[in-house]
C-alpha cells in the first residue's frame, strides 16, 4: 500500500489522547491511532450514505415485490 506523509497540527488535549490511546492500545507509532480514527470517520460517513440509500423509495419496485412469481431467476 503506498502512503504519504502528511503534517498535521492537533490541540494539546488530542495529542495527549493519540499518545493515550497509543499505549493503552499498543498501537506501533501515532500514525497508526490517526489512521484508526479516520477509518472510523470513512465508515460514519458510508453508514450515512447507506442510510440517505435505504431510505429512498421506489414504488415501482414495491408494486412487483407481490405480483405472484415464485421465482424470479430468468
Amino acid at each position: 500500500m503506498s502512503t504519504t506523509k502528511l503534517s498535521i497540527s492537533l490541540p494539546s488535549s488530542l495529542v495527549i489522547f493519540v499518545n493515550d490511546y497509543q499505549t493503552q492500545h499498543t498501537c506501533k507509532s501515532k500514525s497508526e491511532v490517526v489512521q484508526a480514527a479516520i477509518r472510523l470517520l470513512q465508515q460514519k460517513e458510508l453508514e450515512g450514505f447507506y442510510r440517505a440509500a435505504d431510505s429512498e423509495i421506489d414504488s415501482d419496485f414495491d408494486a412487483t415485490s407481490f405480483d405472484g412469481l415464485d421465482d424470479e431467476t430468468w
